[in-house]
Formats: structure tokens, sequence, C-alpha cells
């Protein structure tokens, strides 16, 4: 008698009709299923329940699901199956780049839905990483796109939060200054290297009790920047 434990998925859509029906397949195939109706809770049900997969329609009334997948893609590689209608091609090909793993186009019968299931947590190595980070007094929220430090929000810029963000998400690695101006700036952004130090001065002044000899946010002379988050 097999003792594997059953695989947990959730279902993120506002239509209470596919919702019971994907819940009813899916049990049916052997997952244990919860369900959500609006992006918001489902990404915190993906916190709280930790869930091996997903299955998202992009058509949500909160937050659409391609904003859902940018947001769970800055602390988690979950995999994530997501559901469109033929006419929303663009929206497909967004969810895509912004981090989803497969996509079935509506309507769909319940064997090809399963097979691509199937597929993508196969092809998806399933961790969910722990959507908070915290260094000294300093917490990082991504789940809420929050950082504060002590009891107080700090006031980031878009790129100075997705810096710290790509330096959070490789914590205790050195990054160099390419990798990290291409995943900023876009691989085409020619030579942002006096950017990249003014926003890492700018970090530091924001996160460091001293920033002229910062704990965490360290440089590797010549090489680039690692964030140390222990201690």
């Amino acid at each position: 008698m097999s003792t594997a434990r059953k695989l947990r998925l959730l279902v993120i859509d506002d239509e209470i009709q596919l919702r019971r029906l994907l819940k009813v397949t899916l049990e049916n195939a052997g997952y244990h299923v919860s369900t959500a109706e609006t992006g918001q809770l489902g990404l915190g049900e993906i916190v709280s329940g930790r869930p091996d997969g997903v299955v998202l329609d992009l058509g949500l009334p909160d937050l659409d699901g391609v904003e859902v997948l940018r947001r769970l893609r800055e602390w988690s590689q979950i995999p994530v199956l997501v559901l469109t209608v033929r006419d929303e091609e663009n929206a497909m090909i967004g969810a895509l780049d912004a981090g989803a793993d497969d996509y079935l186009t509506k309507p769909f019968n319940s064997r090809e839905l399963l097979a691509r299931l199937r597929a993508v947590l196969r092809r998806v190595q399933s961790v969910v990483e722990n959507p908070i980070v915290r260094f000294g007094d300093v917490e990082i929220d991504f789940n809420a796109r929050q950082v504060r430090r002590g009891d107080r929000d700090l006031k980031l810029t878009p790129k100075e939060y997705d810096l710290l963000g790509y330096l959070a998400q490789n914590s205790g690695r050195v990054l160099t200054h390419p990798q990290i101006i291409a995943k900023i700036w876009g691989a085409n952004s020619g030579d942002h290297a006096q950017y990249l130090r003014v926003y890492v001065a700018r970090l530091r002044q924001k996160l460091e009790v001293d920033p002229h000899a910062p704990k965490y946010l360290r440089t590797d002379a010549g090489i680039g920047y690692r964030l140390v988050v222990e201690g």
C-alpha cells in the first residue's frame, strides 16, 4: 500500500462554477485541492498553505493573473498553470513572460488539464521560498512589496526595490555588475555601472547603520555586490 502523500494544489479563479469543476476533477485525479476566488487571497493561501502547484485564471476581479505571477515570482518558483480564453493571447504571452510554466485555453477537457498539470509538476521543482527576508532590523515582505526598518516603512523607488529584491533572492551570492545591470535595466541597456553605484549607495543609506562600513550590502571589489542576511 502506497504511503506517498497527495500533492496539494491551489485553484485561483473567481468563477464559482469553474472552481467547483476544477476541484472535483483534480480531487478525482488524486490531488488535495484548495481554492481562492481572488488574486490577493490566492497569494495569501500560497504563503500559508504551501501548495505543490497552482492553477491560475488570468481574469481575476482584483489583481489580474499576470500581476499575481509577477508578485509570486519575486519569492517563489512554485509550478503555475494558467487558464486563458482564446482572445487573451497578449495576456497569455505576458503570463509566460511573468513566469507561468504552461497555459491552457478555455474551454478545455479534463484529460488535457491533467496531462498539462502532470507535465508542469514533473518539470518544475516544487519549492516555495519564504516571502519574508530579514537582516538586522530590516524586513522585506515580497508578498506585500514592503520593506521595513524597525517600526517604520522604508520608501524605496521601484528601481531600488528591484535591486534589493534581486540581491535578497540571491542572498550570500556575489552578483556581478553585468548580471545586476541586465536584470534591473535590461539586457541591452549598455553601461549602467555608474547608475548601479548610485543605487547601491542609496540603499546603504536606507538599510545600513553605517553606510560607509556596510554590514549587509557588501562590495566584492571589481566583481559586484552581495547581500549578507545572517547576523
